[in-house]
């Protein structure tokens, strides 16, 4: 008989914006990078990188998927994961 696989449906992602200076994200895995002026993380809708200015990471509750930041929020924007192969592959394409 063959096996069951179940897909899970991937955890809510949700972004809350208030006055550029508080963000709120849900869906949150993984955290890649944080600093006062960028930060990645990474969500189940792809990878979000925030660009500002005296970042901080108040709250990280990875149980949950939830991150909260304060600062200037100046960009947001969303990346797919690297493709196979990596950089050389790429490039020799």
């Amino acid at each position: 008989m063959p096996e069951k696989t179940t897909n899970a449906p991937a955890a809510p992602h949700d972004l809350i914006l208030e006055s550029r200076t508080r963000l709120t994200i849900t869906g949150v895995q993984k955290v890649l990078h944080c600093s006062a002026e960028s930060a990645a993380i990474e969500t189940g809708k792809g990878t979000l990188h925030l660009a500002g200015a005296q970042l901080n990471m108040t709250e990280l509750d990875l149980e949950a998927g939830q991150a909260k930041f304060t600062g200037r929020i100046d960009g947001l924007e969303y990346t797919s994961g690297a493709p196979a192969g990596g950089f050389w592959h790429r490039l020799l394409r």
